[in-house]
């Protein structure tokens, strides 16, 4: 099994998030208490890299919240 590490320039944590990576491209947001929030996924684009927030609601599914330029304007959407 093969585990796949964040880019060198996305930290492990954002403002109280902790993100760990699920695959490539993909991590899972979780709170300090281990609550799973939901996903962000990078998607490359000719203009840069974009960065998908999805929210996960009663375990069941996910919310599509929004894609952004940072990394860190994703994460804000976790902040509640």
């Amino acid at each position: 099994m093969s585990e796949f590490a964040p880019a060198p320039s996305t930290p492990s944590t954002i403002r109280g998030l902790s993100l760990v990576p699920v695959k490539q491209d993909l991590w899972r947001v979780a709170s300090r208490s281990g609550v799973v929030l939901g996903h962000i996924q990078r998607i490359a684009a000719d203009d840069g890299d974009r960065f998908a927030a999805r929210r996960l609601v009663f375990a069941l599914r996910m919310v599509e919240i929004g894609v952004f330029c940072l990394m860190d304007d994703a994460a804000d959407c976790f902040r509640s």
